[in-house]
């Protein structure tokens, strides 16, 4: 890191690594440590060692409804997957088994990683996600199975990722 002189009071530093913070506005992110062992009451994913997981709560634990249950309880997602086309429409199903086959392998290591609902709306499907990084895993698994056109659109000021695939 480098230093530059600016007015007299003030420092300047550059960064040559281009690295910067990320910023993240997940109004669904815990603001403080829970306790250890905590639970989710919803869903039964427990707080230890410092993350969500899949483990046997232990008797007495704090109970602490978790972000995906949260999420999913207020209907607000931080991912949307557009599915659409003619090819889309001609092969739904196997499509679809993809899509449910990425959220149960990430499910398993990511408490938070769910898919919220499944909608049909003018020929297209909606998926909605409880996190935009299952969002983005759902797209990418798509297209790199069957090709067709995929678009990224993420608000950082929201957490939101819209995921759009067609073909």
């Amino acid at each position: 890191m480098g230093t530059q002189t600016t007015p007299p009071g003030f420092r300047q530093i550059s960064r040559h690594d281009k690295l910067f913070k990320e910023r993240v506005h997940d109004a669904y992110r815990a603001r403080q440590k829970l306790p250890e062992p905590s639970v989710c009451p919803q869903c039964g994913a427990v707080f230890q060692e410092g993350r969500w997981q899949w483990l046997e709560a232990p008797p007495g634990a704090h109970q602490q409804i978790c972000a995906a249950c949260q999420r999913i309880q207020d209907d607000y997602p931080a991912g949307f997957i557009t599915l659409d086309g003619e090819f889309y429409n001609a092969h739904r199903s196997e499509i679809m088994h993809l899509v449910n086959n990425i959220e149960k392998r990430e499910k398993t290591e990511h408490p938070f990683n769910r898919i919220m609902k499944i909608e049909e709306k003018d020929g297209a499907t909606l998926v909605t996600t409880t996190d935009i990084h299952l969002a983005r895993g759902i797209g990418e698994a798509v297209h790199d199975a069957y090709q067709g056109d995929l678009e990224f659109h993420y608000n950082p000021d929201e957490y939101l990722l819209r995921v759009t695939w067609t073909r």
